[in-house]
């Protein structure tokens, strides 16, 4: 696990350096969801570049889509493409590592970024495989400023209703929004109650930047029968370094000259401690 916890934290460098390179980003999500991403692809799902065609395999649906930037990282680290193609050419002119997923890409199930899509798409990708009669399970990440469209709740009580346990969604749950902090834009009071009260399986992650902590989540989920599943993961906005974290300001921003040298020196800090438990 220690070395699943020094990945996130190499990832989140590739991130930052396709930010840079690219002029364009969403950092502070990007830095929040990553211990997600690295647990689901690298411990939890059946996926690979060998099986994308293989209908058994598991589905991933990155329906926070302005956090692309994570989801390439992980992507590259599974394999799928070349990390340094990505950081050469994210968001320029022609590229296809754009700036929401480009379902062109290998790897990448479903194009997204209109946020609301992603869960609807997961209910209808598990319901799938219940009627074939299939094992593969489906991963979805929304971020908590988007669980306030209606649609993230027409596709809970459609999960709820057909008792899809093959689903399992998450909210990165860091706070803040574009706009500022979640609950001044759009309050959700008591997330765990309010799906519990669609009919969910809940999972409470006091710090959804702990890959053992996300580990316990995601097995205990594949143990549920009857019902969907909800990993509610407490994030820190920007995490990795102290200068982004918690400030809805790194929502989307380049670093500049002097951020960037202290956000590299504080990710390599945390790769090391994390290689060293």
């Amino acid at each position: 696990m220690e070395n699943l916890k020094a990945l996130a934290y190499e990832l989140r460098e590739n991130v930052i350096d396709m930010i840079v390179e690219g002029k364009a980003g969403h950092i502070g999500g990007d830095m929040s969801v990553m211990e997600i991403l690295t647990e689901i692809y690298f411990d939890q799902m059946n996926i690979s570049p060998e099986n994308m065609d293989d209908p058994d395999r598991d589905k991933f649906i990155m329906s926070k889509g302005h956090s692309v930037e994570a989801y390439y990282a992980v992507l590259a680290a599974k394999g799928f493409f070349d990390i340094k193609d990505v950081i050469a050419t994210f968001s320029k002119f022609g590229s296809q590592f754009i700036g929401h997923p480009n379902n062109k890409l290998p790897g990448i199930e479903m194009n997204s970024g209109s946020l609301g899509h992603g869960l609807p798409v997961s209910v209808g990708m598990a319901l799938a495989g219940k009627m074939d009669k299939k094992d593969y399970r489906v991963y979805t990440v929304m971020g908590d400023g988007e669980v306030a469209e209606g649609s993230v709740w027409e596709g809970a009580m459609a999960a709820s209703h057909y008792k899809l346990d093959n689903l399992c969604a998450v909210v990165d749950r860091n706070r803040l929004q574009i706009s500022g902090n979640t609950e001044d834009v759009m309050a959700h009071d008591d997330l765990c109650e309010r799906w519990s009260s669609f009919g969910w399986n809940v999972i409470n992650v006091a710090d959804g930047n702990d890959i053992d902590q996300l580990k316990a989540a995601f097995d205990a989920a594949k143990e549920v029968k009857g019902k969907p599943t909800m990993v509610i993961a407490n994030t820190v906005k920007g995490k990795g370094s102290s200068i982004m974290e918690n400030k809805a300001n790194w929502h989307h921003k380049v670093p500049n000259a002097e951020e960037l040298a202290q956000i590299k020196k504080d990710l390599a800090e945390r790769k090391e401690a994390a290689l060293h438990g």
